[in-house]
């Protein structure tokens, strides 16, 4: 019986406990935080290397440039390319304090890790391996630039450190920050993202067969009973956020949220609408990306417009102040 027991325990670790840590520990943390003054500009940040499933420490502001450069077009205008920068350090300061010394339950030991859902990062040599020589020649300074310029810069709300969230394109508006995910966050408040007609993502299609809807559905919300002779009727939106992502949706008997489909089927956002023709569906989205905080595309068109760094980012990220460490 006891051996019965670990194994089931042991299957409960691998397929519940286990993803829930790997989702939600690099997830966001809207709260704010105390103690930068444990910061220096020599910080070391240690980084999960995924590839190598090994742990490096790397040099704070070598750690922002390798973001800088994998997180956004290095086309993109300075002063965009320098509020990324503020952003990523910001970002990785507040998980160096959050996790301390044990570093993230994910990959205990590192802070951050390399992927997506904290920050990517490639270092130089990793870039000249994936880039052409040209964007070497042409960008690989004009980052560095950005970088040393901003060098030991933070954004902070009453004088406490923030997670300063970003993404592509907002479409017109970002989110506030619990209408996407479950915290409230003072300085992440919707405000119109005027500036982003130069996005590859301004609009997006994906079209995929009815019948491919209705079975993702089902396997995953087994109670919702969606089926060829109900999909029209049942699908209905009741909600969209401020900033006009889907919050609350009607399908089949279940009541989803915009972001559920959008992970769902790979959509580029959850703000969307859906056109019923034959046996294929078309979702039309705006944006690309959950929305809340700095859009970098939308940062790219301010700075194009005049605006510089500190502009951008006490734009994005409502009454904070860019102060520098010591």
């Amino acid at each position: 019986m006891k051996g019965i027991f670990y194994i089931v325990i042991g299957i409960i670790l691998v397929i519940i406990i286990l993803p829930m840590v790997l989702i939600y520990s690099c997830d966001i943390d809207p709260l704010y935080t105390e103690n930068k003054e444990q910061i220096s500009k020599e910080t070391i940040i240690r980084v999960y290397i995924k590839e190598t499933q090994r742990i490096e420490e790397i040099e704070l502001e070598e750690y922002v440039k390798g973001v800088v450069a994998s997180e956004m077009p290095a086309e993109f205008e300075i002063d965009a390319l320098k509020a990324q920068a503020v952003a990523a350090r910001t970002k990785v300061i507040h998980q160096k304090i959050k996790y301390g010394d044990e570093g993230n339950p994910a990959h205990p030991g590192a802070e951050v890790c390399n992927q997506v859902h904290c920050q990517v990062y490639k270092s130089k040599a990793e870039l000249e391996k994936s880039k052409p020589q040209d964007w070497m020649n042409n960008y690989w300074s004009k980052i560095e630039k950005a970088v040393e310029e901003t060098k030991g810069l933070i954004i902070t709300y009453d004088s406490k450190l923030i997670d300063p969230l970003y993404h592509s394109t907002s479409g017109g508006k970002t989110e506030n920050s619990e209408d996407v995910f479950t915290s409230m966050a003072p300085y992440l408040r919707s405000v119109d993202s005027p500036y982003e007609k130069d996005s590859r993502h301004l609009e997006d299609e994906t079209v995929i067969s009815t019948n491919e809807f209705i079975t993702k559905v089902n396997n995953r919300y087994k109670d919702c009973g969606l089926n060829e002779n109900n999909i029209v009727d049942s699908l209905k939106v009741l909600e969209r956020s401020e900033g006009g992502r889907i919050t609350k949706m009607k399908i089949g008997n279940a009541i989803l949220s915009g972001r559920n489909i959008r992970e769902l089927f790979g959509l580029k956002s959850a703000n969307f609408k859906i056109k019923i023709s034959g046996e294929k569906m078309t979702f039309t989205t705006k944006g690309y990306g959950h929305g809340v905080g700095m859009s970098q595309y939308g940062a790219n068109g301010m700075a194009k417009e005049g605006y510089d760094f500190i502009d951008i980012l006490k734009h994005y990220y409502q009454g904070v102040e860019i102060e520098e460490y010591k």
